[in-house]
């Protein structure tokens, strides 16, 4: 009963101050400017993601839960550096796998030339050539999954201490991993519908708007969700779903150098999209079967 407590004060709590915040704060500014043109609106839903972890410390001060358990350890003993390692480089794997069948089914959509990302920045005031932006993209793709892991992980554990570190080994002292990855996904996707209703990462004109979008990013978090709490459950920290955040966040939007026009975000080509997607879908699926047969599921723990 204490744990089920504990839960719904971190959840009332983050859901309430990340809320607030988008409706009070980030709503207004998006009204006048528009989410992808706001550059302030991004910067404080990018600071938002430090919410889940204040909301931690505030739950096990107020609960006196201390701070025990609370998954800070780094082991890479008796191969529990394998998860790490997984983490760091899987994502833009399973990105590129899915940017690739987007670009397969909808070869229209591909552009080399960086057409679109080029426009993008000359709309910014940015002008560059097709030889520098050639040299920035790859540039980019090297730093992406090289290095983002370790540039994003202060705004990555900022989410993950309350996500993976938190609120998952609770659920998963309740329920099983299956129902407990879905759950833990819905309730993370949720968490995201305010800013994916002004913009975030599908924009506003689709059908279903905002609902299908709220939709999507669930299935995306139940996705991502699953290989964190994986990863994390097999090294016994948080600091793996860290790294695997923070290699999504940094090679996500890769496959958006390649794009004729960002005309189908549910779609693709990123992983946040149906098709774009499928690769880290199908991971996660691998990973729920495992899970269900208790042999295995001992094994990868």
């Amino acid at each position: 009963m204490k744990e089920t407590k504990r839960v719904i004060i971190y959840l009332v709590l983050t859901f309430a101050i990340t809320w607030a915040l988008e409706f009070l704060v980030v709503k207004p500014i998006v009204a006048e400017a528009g989410y992808g043109k706001s550059v302030m609106a991004q910067g404080i839903v990018a600071a938002m993601m430090f919410v889940p972890a204040l909301c931690v410390l505030a739950t096990r001060l107020l609960t006196k839960e201390g701070f025990k358990n609370s998954r800070l350890a780094v082991n890479f003993k008796d191969g529990r550096w394998k998860p790490y390692v997984a983490a760091w480089l899987a994502p833009s794997v399973l990105c590129t796998l899915g940017a690739v069948a987007y670009f397969l089914i909808f070869p229209e959509r591909f552009d080399p030339t960086h057409s679109y990302v080029m426009q993008q920045s000359a709309e910014m005031g940015v002008t560059i050539t097709p030889e520098q932006m050639e040299q920035k993209v790859w540039l980019d793709l090297i730093v992406a999954v090289l290095m983002a892991p370790l540039l994003n992980v202060i705004t990555c554990f900022g989410e993950e201490w309350g996500w993976r570190g938190y609120m998952m080994p609770k659920l998963r002292k309740k329920i099983k991993f299956v129902p407990a990855v879905l759950l833990g996904g819905i309730i993370w996707g949720l968490w995201h519908a305010p800013i994916i209703a002004m913009g975030h990462n599908y924009g506003t004109e689709y059908a279903g708007a905002p609902w299908v979008g709220i939709a999507m990013m669930c299935l995306f978090c139940i996705a991502l969700g699953t290989l964190f709490t994986w990863w994390s459950e097999r090294a016994g920290s948080v600091w793996p779903a860290v790294i695997g955040h923070g290699a999504v966040n940094g090679f996500a939007a890769a496959p958006t150098y390649f794009i004729a026009a960002n005309d189908a975000p549910l779609l693709g080509p990123t992983a946040a999209g149906l098709i774009g997607g499928w690769a880290l879908l199908a991971a996660a699926i691998a990973v729920m079967i495992i899970y269900r047969r208790p042999k295995k599921a001992e094994a990868a723990a």
